[in-house]
């Protein structure tokens, strides 16, 4: 067995006595040695430990790697001095360099700085990442904000632009049009005026011909006789030469012609501070509600006196009408409840097994429907590509479609009424966040380095502190991210062969997982929220053969249905 538990590695929280295999629930930090409540109060009695510190699991001490002391090389340095910070055996306080220094345990210190670093890792992890991540996707929506407020703008200066661009397209046509009848008016006249010349010149060479016919010698007789009464010579016809006309450029400035159309101007004010959300403490949270206030004190209260049990108790069994075997479990208001096999037939009964409704659809084996908040029937239409809801008269009414992605698997929180769904689309997986009307608010795809989270995402639930669980069939894993999406661990079970199917939380955070591999060997995984196996709940050996579907009431009992017959078995595990 083992003696020293890693913080975040997966082991078996087996009690560390020997021949003892129940659920270890504390630790002694003197023995370092895991124990169950029975050996812890045996521990606690006996004369030689009564003495020791033994202290609930998650508060122990680790158990440091021996480290000899350098001048006392057959003691362990087991002690630090706080004035020369060095580590140091019993023998070396004694010696004269450190008379009157202040001497710690190695180990407080450890367990001083491993809790300081697991508070500053859960701040990091649970405030300051995701608040920096949200006043990013802030920025970026202030972004396509603001991208759509200038693209606005732009359209308004180029409608504001065309009145006074058409104007400016009148005007200069009917210019042009002025331009050209001024044109044709000054052709006309110069074209009168050709013609006169042309006519008086033809008269003059007519005359000039005929006064040559009489020069010759043989026309003399002609010449003597000839009257020139009708050849005289008329006098050059007078024009008058064309005013052109004067074109004056228009008096206009970039300034002026900016004055016609909006400006764009900045406010002058001083931009508001993104507001940061507190980290919450007792003075920041908003004050509950009395409903609120009992509520949580109910809760706290059955925490308080709950833990897990080493054995199962058998409440009740009763048969599921209308499915073949019961692959998925949704528990609704008033003892009703949901129950679906891989046919793709969801049926409501009672907690007596009596059929109540029924609806065909396109599911598999998957967690494909879930319970609202407000009591709704919603489930995947894998077919179709849509999420369904069922009203309280029971229409049944098309709620989100997922566009090119398969949804496969759905879970309605209970801790703010968002919709958790897993889907696929060719080779990509992808967990999206809807908020209750199914507007979409977060998709989670990748780890930091850009791998894939998942798969094939066929079961999903969320725990109490909002992280995300995934039943991934392809990856063997259960795959757990944070409500930011930052991936937090992946549990591959116990065995080989790792093959989980539907997934389920309790109130104290335990993550409970069918494993089916080739339908043999089937058994229940329980692991703590921090993804460490705690141990089998059930067993082919401990009475139940195919557990497939899961979920836990409202009396914190265990529903288990069973893949091969339409069976569903109430368990009490918790004590």
């Amino acid at each position: 067995m083992a003696t020293s538990l890693p913080v975040t590695a997966q082991h078996y929280l087996e009690c560390g006595t020997e021949d003892c295999e129940k659920n270890c629930q504390f630790y002694c930090n003197h023995c370092h040695q895991p124990m169950c409540e029975q050996c812890r109060d045996e521990h606690q009695k006996s004369p030689d430990t009564k003495n020791h510190e033994v202290v609930p699991f998650l508060q122990r001490k680790r158990h440091l790697p021996v480290d000899k002391c350098k001048l006392h090389p057959t003691r362990n340095a087991d002690i630090l001095c706080n004035e020369c910070n060095i580590p140091l055996c019993s023998k070396c306080t004694t010696m004269e360099e450190h008379f009157g220094h202040k001497f710690v345990d190695m180990e407080d210190i450890d367990a001083e700085k491993f809790a300081f670093c697991l508070e500053e890792i859960s701040k990091i992890q649970e405030y300051f990442l995701p608040t920096s991540k949200e006043l990013k996707t802030e920025t970026v929506e202030d972004g396509r904000e603001g991208k759509k407020i200038m693209d606005g703008i732009k359209n308004s200066i180029k409608a504001e632009a065309k009145p006074l661009k058409d104007l400016v397209d009148k005007v200069t046509s009917d210019k042009l049009e002025q331009a050209n009848t001024i044109e044709k008016s000054l052709l006309t006249v110069l074209k009168q005026q050709e013609k006169t010349y042309d006519d008086y010149n033809k008269f003059l060479e007519k005359l000039l011909k005929e006064f040559h016919g009489y020069l010759p010698l043989s026309n003399f007789k002609v010449l003597l006789s000839a009257k020139f009464e009708n050849s005289k010579i008329q006098s050059i016809p007078e024009t008058t030469k064309p005013v052109p006309p004067v074109f004056t450029a228009g008096q206009f400035t970039y300034d002026e012609v900016s004055k016609l159309l909006g400006n764009i101007d900045v406010p002058n004010i001083k931009p508001d501070k993104r507001k940061i959300k507190p980290m919450a403490t007792s003075s920041t949270q908003l004050k509950p509600t009395g409903k609120e206030m009992k509520q949580d004190k109910e809760k706290s209260d059955v925490k308080q006196t709950l833990s897990l049990s080493s054995s199962v108790t058998k409440v009740r069994e009763y048969k599921v009408p209308g499915v073949k075997s019961v692959c998925h479990i949704s528990l609704g208001k008033s003892g009703r409840l949901w129950a679906s096999d891989e046919r793709g037939n969801i049926v409501q009964t009672d907690l007596e097994g009596n059929l109540l409704q029924k609806i065909q659809n396109t599911g598999k084996v998957e967690g494909y429907h879930t319970v609202t908040l407000g009591g709704n029937l919603i489930y995947t239409d894998r077919k179709n590509k849509v999420i369904n809801r069922i009203k309280q008269d029971n229409t049944i009414i098309e709620f989100i479609k997922t566009g090119d992605w398969t949804p496969l698997s759905i879970h309605s929180s209970h801790i703010n009424g968002d919709i958790l769904v897993g889907m696929i689309k060719g080779r990509e997986a992808k967990v999206t966040r809807y908020n209750r009307t199914g507007e979409e608010i977060q998709n989670i795809q990748r780890k930091n380095k850009g791998q894939g989270l998942y798969s094939y995402p066929h079961y999903i639930t969320e725990n109490i502190n909002s992280d995300i669980c995934t039943s991934d069939s392809n990856k063997q894993a259960v795959v757990v991210v944070n409500k930011s999406g930052q991936h937090r661990f992946s549990y591959t079970g116990q065995g080989s062969k790792f093959s989980p199917y539907s997934i389920c939380t309790d109130l104290l955070g335990h993550i409970i997982v069918c494993d089916g591999y080739f339908l043999k060997d089937n058994t229940v995984n329980t692991l703590d929220p921090d993804g460490h196996f705690l141990f089998l709940l059930f067993t082919p050996q401990k009475g139940i053969e195919h557990p497939c579907g899961l979920c836990v009431d409202d009396e914190n009992n265990l529903h288990v249905g069973q893949d091969i017959t339409n069976t569903v078995t109430v368990y009490k595990y918790l004590q």
